[in-house]
């Protein structure tokens, strides 16, 4: 997932499963170093079966190494597999289209970088380490975060870092360069640190074991004086009963609730609910096409949203008025045809709004009217 198998290692590697095996052998990687074209050849030379592409407009850096640019060196090559390249093209040339819609979610990595041969941050976590550095304030030490991810690496005995273990290694990458913390200061005051929960649980062993156990030292810091597990997770789970939990399900979130949202809620509760809520508040915005989902519309702009089979609705947006004092604007626009209007919060303002003290309590009164005290006696 980070894309460390080189070249020559590959061939080796390839080879001496040939040799072993009669299955068939599927290679994949990802392409953060931008060399993995490199390692592919090496391992098609090797009698590997199977390499994993992506179309080129989508592929590189944290994606899969180029299936177009793969195609065309190929060509003459004698496990040439024959190919329409100007078809996969005007594929390429759709998907640049659709990936400039999805701007906000790039890895922002404008270049292949030998630094993940050190660091090895996977590129699905790569994608991800930088928003969540961004949303703790820390995106400036994104350099020390990457250096950080290393050190942890090695403090949990070079793990191997795929989901949801690269998830771990980045959330204690995180604390440290959030407190300023070095691998020393871990390893002599981690009785006095309050460690990422995550963090606890792969020492604990909730995501298994690895061969030869964690670091016993590492371990036993961050456990803080709870024992680990000796066996696998699932020893340790409280057996489900479906039935009463439909019900607590739909007590809790509503009757119409499926078995699909159960298995949900048992495995996600609270990213469930954060999603069911906002199901419930604004309804299923998956309708709503790309384009106004993440940018909105232009005055006097319209767009047709099908809500479902048969049912469509056409939605005109016509003006905006200025925040009043709360923040607030009154937003026009046309559904199928019929004026409307609704007040909506501007989040970007920042807006403080001074609310009076409520009467919370039986020991409080409060006020009938609106006033100010003149005087206490």
């Amino acid at each position: 997932m980070a894309g460390l198998l080189k070249p020559l290692a590959a061939e080796q590697l390839i080879s001496s499963l040939r040799e072993r095996i009669d299955i068939p052998i599927h290679l994949h990687t990802h392409d953060t170093s931008s060399i993995q074209a490199a390692t592919y050849l090496k391992a098609i030379d090797a009698g590997v079966d199977i390499v994993d592409v992506a179309i080129s407009s989508m592929s590189g850096l944290t994606s899969q190494p180029n299936f177009n640019s793969m195609v065309a060196m190929l060509n003459g090559h004698p496990r040439e597999k024959s190919m329409d390249l100007d078809s996969l093209n005007l594929f390429a040339d759709y998907w640049e289209g659709v990936r400039t819609y999805y701007y906000p979610f790039e890895t922002e990595l404008r270049a292949g970088t030998a630094e993940v041969y050190e660091n090895e941050i996977p590129g699905g976590q790569y994608s991800n380490l930088r928003p969540q550095a961004r949303a703790q304030g820390l995106e400036e030490k994104f350099h020390i975060i990457k250096k950080n991810y290393r050190i942890v690496n090695d403090l949990f005995g070079d793990i191997v870092k795929v989901t949801p273990s690269s998830k771990v290694v980045g959330d204690m990458a995180l604390f440290m360069t959030a407190n300023n913390l070095t691998a020393e200061d871990i390893l002599t005051k981690g009785e006095s640190l309050a460690f990422p929960q995550s963090a606890k649980e792969l020492m604990r062993g909730d995501l298994g074991q690895i061969d030869g156990g964690f670091p016993k030292k590492i371990q036993k810091i961050i456990l803080q004086g709870e024992k680990p597990y000796t066996e696998h997770p699932n020893a340790h789970l409280t057996p489900i009963n479906f039935e009463s939990s439909m019900e607590a399900m739909r007590d809790k979130l509503g009757e119409e609730v499926t078995e699909l949202d159960l298995l949900s809620w048992l495995l996600y509760d609270k990213v469930f609910e954060q999603y069911y809520e906002h199901i419930n508040r604004f309804g299923d915005v998956s309708k709503i096409p790309t384009l106004p989902f993440f940018y909105g519309l232009k005055a006097n702009e319209e767009l047709m949203v099908e809500l479902g089979e048969g049912k469509q609705v056409i939605i005109k947006f016509l003006n905006v008025t200025e925040a009043n004092e709360q923040g607030n604007r009154l937003v026009f626009f046309r559904l199928n045809g019929q004026a409307r209007a609704i007040e909506v919060h501007d989040k970007s303002l920042h807006k403080e709004i001074k609310r009076n003290r409520k009467a919370t309590n039986a020991n409080q009164i409060g006020a009938p009217l609106q006033g100010s005290i003149a005087k206490f006696w």
